[in-house]
């Protein structure tokens, strides 16, 4: 598995100064998602809605709303 493409633009353009410890989003060689952000599953494991679950193997993270918001022109559609 092999990071094709950043999602989106980088940390510095995002206003973080070091460019070291900013959420991030990645498209994956097998068409999958990887995202770096803060680990958060032991405060909202909890908060899941009724139809929403985690397998033990996954992680809730929390990515800023401008990374998103910022990553969405490069999502392909489809």
């Amino acid at each position: 598995m092999k990071i094709v493409r950043r999602i989106g633009v980088p940390p510095r353009e995002r206003g973080s100064l070091s460019g070291e410890t900013c959420p991030d989003v990645f498209e994956l060689d097998n068409g999958d998602f990887a995202v770096v952000g803060t680990e958060a599953t032991d405060t909202l494991d909890g908060e899941l809605p009724p139809d929403a679950a985690r397998a033990e193997h996954e992680r809730i993270v929390i990515v800023s709303r401008e990374t998103l918001i910022r990553a969405k022109a490069d999502l392909p559609d489809a």
